[in-house]
């Protein structure tokens, strides 16, 4: 297959336009074209407002061998061999044969992807999701937004896709895979009703709409392979038993009531299981603090973003424009932009009572007014104030608390201007806030430590320098950001498998992955694991 990259378009090239570009560098005609596909898009907006779409192609040409010749010496033509995922094979006879269904805590991507293999290849894996399926959670979600009513067991943090089904949907990664992990979940994702351009846009994303649709796709395939999913099912507690002097799973307990014998367990509980981070500890299994990031969502103006990156306001046929910031404090404290949403929502994301946390949310659109972005300051565990593997929660906690004290129940919320001089806000100016959920204006300062708010200033300022406006002074700064990443990083060994025997923890929760695409590669990662130690599971249920 021939490859070729730096192809430079108009953005509002049409399929036609493309493929005669292509035609014209391979110096061939029509009859000669078989098959091309994109392999790869972004944008090159160095040179605004003369912005470019960027192609890298996949051609497949009659006479592929005198082709090349004719352009050997484009540097940009290649030949290559795409690389498609292959499931490892193992022998079954050289492994133990599994006589309980593999269980699977929490229905996130890595949880989803592990149980979607598992199936696939026989193991007809149980999941067991605390929260609601995502058509009730998205009704639940709602009235939470409405009327401030939270429950803690179906929330944006849990339920049927995970805190990910509550967000932007970006599914671009920095995992260094050699395997084709990547595109096998962009496939499964197409497959499940996800668009068919997060295939090779560079940094590609969904959209919670299409996420709700794609999350429940995936499930009804799992249920299809002969894998089964509990909603409404909390697992309260791991029964252990001794195997030649360590300990060994042999059942879990769900709703503090019903028992399910097993073999493996895998730990996809996600960042912010609190309770169950508890009862594991309580089960000795291996864990430590590791350190995250905390801060506030900040909101300008699209507009003023997309000229930024653009050179125009007003910018057609390209999607609502993005960035990603970083900055090292005088304190030392690094300051960085983090899941940031265009044309997107900052959400209330609030999972416990008396405790209030934000996050930021786009559709597939990404059509709303202001673009969001959390403004993130590095925390380690010499910050806490425990010396336990659990501290970070309890950080994390405290400032929730003061959160939810500051706003009264709702997103507290204050203009940048007002941060800067420590006061509470009183009005808006030119920017209005988007939010879901309730707000009322408070003094962040009086929420987050004073390093932290250091940082975040200096931070701001400089990201003014770099992106003209972004510290405008009617900049919309809300809080808090405390569910980043996990406060926990669960050991696991080699094999995937933690100090437990059975037990697997895996995805974002456990401290392996960092957005959906990455814990759905944990996921898939952790499903081989399985099968290289455990022929499939044959019982009938």
């Amino acid at each position: 297959m021939i490859q070729i990259q730096q192809i430079k378009m108009e953005p509002d090239h049409t399929k036609e336009r493309l493929e005669k570009k292509i035609l014209s560098v391979l110096r061939i005609r029509q009859e000669q074209l078989k098959e091309w596909k994109i392999a790869k898009c972004s944008i090159d907006a160095r040179k605004k407002p003369l912005v470019k779409l960027v192609y890298s192609v996949w051609v497949e040409v009659v006479d592929e061998k005198s082709v090349m010749k004719r352009v050997e010496n484009e540097k940009n033509i290649t030949l290559v061999k795409k690389q498609n995922y292959q499931f490892p094979f193992f022998e079954d006879s050289q492994k133990e044969t599994l006589t309980e269904r593999p269980i699977i805590i929490g229905s996130g991507p890595a949880g989803l992807f592990c149980g979607l293999f598992l199936a696939e290849y026989g193991y007809r894996p149980l999941i067991l999701e605390r929260g609601e399926d995502v058509d009730s959670r998205t009704h639940t979600v709602a009235v939470f937004w409405k009327e401030g009513i939270c429950n803690p067991f179906s929330n944006v943090q849990f339920g049927e896709g995970g805190a990910g089904t509550f967000s932007d949907g970006k599914l671009n990664t920095l995992v260094n895979d050699n395997c084709g992990r990547n595109q096998k979940v962009l496939e499964i994702l197409v497959n499940a009703g996800a668009p068919k351009e997060i295939l090779y846009w560079n940094k590609p994303h969904i959209g919670t709409d299409v996420l709700q649709k794609v999350v429940k796709g995936i499930r009804k395939q799992i249920e299809a392979y002969g894998g089964e999913v509990r909603f409404l099912s909390q697992v309260t507690d791991l029964e252990l038993e001794n195997k030649e002097g360590s300990a060994k799973v042999s059942a879990v307990i769900v709703n503090e009531k019903e028992r399910i014998p097993c073999q493996t367990v895998i730990l996809a509980i996600g960042h912010s299981a609190r309770d169950t981070f508890f009862m594991l500890e309580r089960k000795s299994l291996s864990m430590s603090a590791k350190a995250f990031a905390v801060g506030v969502r900040i909101e300008h103006p699209q507009k003023q973003i997309d000229f930024a990156q653009y050179g125009m306001e007003e910018r057609k046929m390209l999607p609502a424009a993005d960035y990603k910031l970083t900055y090292k404090a005088s304190n030392g404290r690094s300051v960085y932009s983090f899941c940031m949403c265009p044309g997107g929502y900052v959400v209330n994301a609030s999972s416990e009572e008396g405790r209030l946390a934000v996050n930021g949310m786009s559709y597939s659109s990404r059509d709303g007014e202001n673009a969001n972005s959390a403004i993130i300051v590095s925390v380690t565990p010499e910050d806490f104030k425990e010396d336990s593997p659990l501290a970070g929660i309890a950080f994390q906690r405290q400032l929730e608390e003061a959160a939810y004290l500051a706003g009264k129940g709702k997103i507290p919320l204050q203009l940048f201007g007002d941060f800067v001089k420590n006061q509470k806000s009183e009005k808006f100016f030119h920017i209005k806030p988007n939010l879901k959920g309730d707000y009322c204006f408070a003094n962040l300062k009086k929420v987050l430590p004073p390093a932290i708010c250091d940082a975040l200033e200096e931070g701001i300022v400089a990201f003014g320098k770099k992106i003209s406006g972004f510290n405008r002074v009617d900049a919309l700064l809300s809080g808090v950001e405390s569910r980043t990443s996990s406060p926990v990083r669960i050991w696991r060994d080699s094999g995937m498998e933690s100090n437990i025997l059975g037990v697997y923890p895996c995805g974002e929760g456990a401290g392996y992955a960092g957005g959906i695409t990455s814990a759905a590669m944990d996921g898939i990662k952790v499903a081989e694991a399985i099968a290289q130690k455990y022929a499939p599971f044959r019982r009938n249920i």
